[in-house]
């Protein structure tokens, strides 16, 4: 699938940064105040990186389309700086390292995981990582989960929404989930394209992948995971999709479909996942998604580089000039509550600075 091009990503996105930078500008403007945090130091869970072997193989397999731009610690850096990012959690974006060949996704999910270790081992305030794993191979799933904890001291695993149509609710995954819940792992769930062909001049990212995100938390929770795997902390990416929306309409119709559906049980499963502000840091999103979400369960996101510097910036400074937070409350989403999921980075609060 043609999912973008270098050109139209950076282009359309840029074009759209520019017009949502004024209306960001009017929002501050009506809120009375500009962004309210002096050093946000903020911790970052959803950045990604594209290193060149996960590139490279991407061309292997004609699917250069999903690394339309390149990537270096510096340039990540400096938009850290600029966004007051003390430390961005790494993670390998869609498609994730299995590209059809399980061997060959072995060898590369080991790559990519030791590559992101020395990226941590080199700035460890800097940088975090969500070590990948090959799904849907369980066993090499197993044996990088291992490699990842025992060998890397990863901060998490990243899990894409669905792998060729099975979502992470599916009971093929049983053996990883209870491994990950073994580590007691905070997990980055982060959505791919929807198992079906796209719709014309509807870019994935506009609508599906909110959809694909919020399928997989269906799916988590209709399958009873959260309850049965209770280590488990699951980020899910972009505000939950729709789910903070639609939660309500998600579990009182799944009782209509299934009397035997606890649809109470539904909801509270559904607002125990933490979520993260990546491309949601809104005057529309906040009202729905801080409400819903438990204490201590939002934590920021930029999606950068998929988010370009610019975007990043819009939403940022939304979140930023959100009054619906108390200092104590952006404090807590920006950084408190990441420490809380990242204990290893709370020895850097005084001293974080947004500096290489």
């Amino acid at each position: 699938m043609a999912f973008w091009t270098r050109r139209t990503f950076v282009s359309s996105t840029l074009a759209a940064a520019g017009t949502l930078s004024a209306a960001a500008r009017g929002y501050a403007q009506r809120a009375g105040t500009g962004r309210t945090a002096v050093n946000a130091n903020r911790i970052d869970v959803h950045q990604h990186l594209l290193p060149p072997e996960f590139v490279a193989a991407l061309d292997k397999h004609g699917m250069s389309a999903w690394a339309p731009f390149s990537w270096s610690a510096e340039g990540a850096i400096a938009m850290m700086d600029e966004q007051q990012i003390a430390t961005g959690i790494l993670s390998l974006s869609t498609p994730g390292p299995n590209l059809g060949d399980d061997a060959e996704g072995r060898v590369l999910t080991k790559q990519v995981n030791e590559r992101l270790a020395d990226l941590v081992k080199a700035k460890p305030d800097r940088f975090g990582m969500f070590a990948s794993v090959p799904l849907p191979d369980i066993d090499g799933s197993l044996e990088a989960i291992r490699h990842a904890y025992d060998d890397l001291g990863t901060d998490g695993v990243v899990l894409l929404t669905n792998t060729r149509g099975m979502y992470l609710g599916d009971p093929a995954f049983e053996p990883v989930m209870a491994e990950l819940n073994r580590r007691k792992a905070v997990i980055l769930i982060h959505p791919g394209p929807l198992p079906g062909p796209p719709i014309k001049g509807i870019h994935p990212s506009l609508a599906d992948f909110c959809l694909d995100t919020t399928r997989a938390a269906i799916s988590l929770v209709s399958n009873g995971v959260p309850r049965r795997y209770p280590q488990l902390r699951m980020i899910l990416a972009h505000a939950g999709g729709f789910v903070p929306y639609a939660a309500y309409r998600i579990s009182s119709l799944s009782n209509v479909i299934n009397p035997n559906v606890d649809a109470q049980a539904m909801l509270e499963d559904l607002s125990s996942f933490y979520f993260d502000t990546a491309l949601s840091g809104s005057p529309t999103v906040l009202p729905s998604l801080l409400p819903f979400a438990k204490p201590g369960h939002v934590l920021y996101g930029s999606d950068w580089p998929y988010s370009p510097n610019k975007t990043v910036g819009f939403f940022t400074g939304n979140l930023d000039a959100y009054k619906g937070l108390d200092s104590a409350g952006h404090a807590a989403l920006n950084r408190k509550n990441g420490e809380a999921l990242f204990p290893r980075l709370a020895k850097y609060t005084s001293a974080a600075k947004v500096t290489g």
